[in-house]
């Protein structure tokens, strides 16, 4: 069954084409400064702000941040999290992600046994994502334990990717891992995208206009960017990305 927040997001991907996205690390923010960053990042555009880490481990802290965030603005917080800590009751769902390439069955399978039951308890909208790392891979690629697919082998990607598809998987996500020095590549998004009939998101390595641009130019659904809202320019630096999203429509 779709929930909410998944027709949401349909319906602005329908509607927009692509969207925008802006990830919020809380293990690099205090809940005042990700309240603030959530609340400029909306102001610009943004569809929905993600909330989660590849190292973060504070329930606490975490529950805090949503929280934070939750009374700042009145679109969608999902939780992005890298393990059963990174799940908060306070949220309106969460990506239920398996990560596509991991080598370790934890990865793909432990991790979702043991958060299942919590996200029934707290009544969380769960998001089926398969997550996919290429390239350097960053933190999470080595937390996950992936096997990141090479830049120059976008045939890999749409085999995962499938493969996620006909499990049932409702989004697919290619990421180059946070402050990756060079997004996914336009081809191999293109490549996905030719092969797969679900939504598809891109992240990573996404710092400028023209890098948003290309993405959605070669079929991206929702382009996420965290590093570079870690900064006093977050409202200049989603506009700047949503702008080139939205060149993809001109």
């Amino acid at each position: 069954m779709v929930g909410h927040v998944e027709k949401y997001l349909l319906e602005k991907i329908a509607t927009e084409g692509a969207i925008h996205i802006t990830l919020i690390d809380p293990e690099k923010v205090t809940p005042p400064q990700a309240s603030r960053v959530a609340s400029k990042a909306k102001s610009s555009g943004t569809a929905a702000i993600m909330i989660g880490g590849s190292t973060f481990i504070s329930a606490a802290h975490l529950d805090y941040t949503v929280k934070a965030v939750k009374r700042t603005v009145k679109i969608p917080v999902i939780l992005f999290p890298n393990n059963v800590t990174g799940i908060s009751r306070y949220a309106d769902a969460i990506w239920f992600m398996s990560l596509l390439n991991s080598v370790d069955p934890y990865f793909l399978m432990g991790a979702q046994v043991l958060g299942a039951p919590l996200i029934k308890d707290y009544r969380l909208e769960p998001l089926p994502l398969g997550y996919i790392i290429v390239g350097e891979g960053g933190t999470a690629g080595v937390v996950g334990k992936a096997v990141p697919i090479p830049y120059d082998k976008p045939e890999l990607a749409v085999a995962h990717a499938l493969a996620g598809q006909y499990l049932g998987i409702r989004f697919i996500y290619l990421e180059a891992g946070s402050g990756a020095k060079k997004p996914v590549p336009a081809e191999m998004v293109r490549a996905v995208r030719r092969y797969i009939d679900v939504p598809l998101i891109v992240g990573g390595g996404i710092r400028s206009r023209a890098q948003a641009l290309a993405a959605a130019s070669a079929g991206a659904n929702v382009i996420v960017t965290g590093n570079i809202i870690e900064n006093a320019e977050v409202k200049h630096k989603v506009s700047e990305i949503i702008d080139g999203i939205k060149r993809c429509r001109a």
